[in-house]
């Protein structure tokens, strides 16, 4: 029996819809794609493992740690905006770095609900260590490897992916 049969013996209450049409990238487009994944898994990995072998946390406790160094104390949620995190990874990570007395929770004035998480000293001075390991671990995996007017062209062409896809 071939599927056409059986799709008509199937009872009237249940409406079968042909899936739309599938859109297929273009091959360059696939190319392009997993290039990027790549190059991006091995660039992160480059740089957790150099911070990792220095005893360091890993890149991820950089970017919280610099985003309150720059913007000052922030509400969990506004930093999940700016950091671009799931709430569950960040919730996890930043009980983490609490614990490990790189921040510090206060309750928050207009919400009683709520908490802002500020930098310690602790903090500060973890961001100031990483930085220089963390900076030439980017050097190493990105910049010595790609000429400076091609790392230019890959900024202006990652530009538009940098930013969400309107709906």
């Amino acid at each position: 029996m071939d599927f056409s049969m059986r799709v008509h013996q199937l009872p009237h209450a249940i409406a079968w819809k042909a899936p739309p049409a599938m859109v297929m990238p273009a091959a360059t487009t696939l190319l392009a794609w997993t290039r990027l994944l790549r190059a991006a898994d091995l660039a992160s990995r480059h740089c957790a493992d150099t911070l990792r072998k220095l005893g360091l946390p890993p890149p991820e406790w950089y970017d919280v740690l610099l985003a309150l160094e720059r913007g000052g104390a922030r509400r969990p949620r506004d930093l999940q905006a700016a950091l671009g995190l799931e709430q569950y990874a960040l919730s996890r990570l930043l009980d983490r770095m609490v614990k490990a007395g790189l921040l510090e929770r206060t309750p928050c004035p207009d919400d009683a609900r709520g908490h802002t998480l500020k930098l310690t000293i602790e903090g500060l001075a973890m961001r100031a260590a990483m930085w220089p390991v963390y900076a030439e671990a980017i050097e190493e995996a990105f910049g010595a490897r790609v000429g400076e007017e091609d790392r230019a062209a890959l900024a202006r062409l990652l530009a538009p992916l940098a930013e969400p896809a309107s709906a």
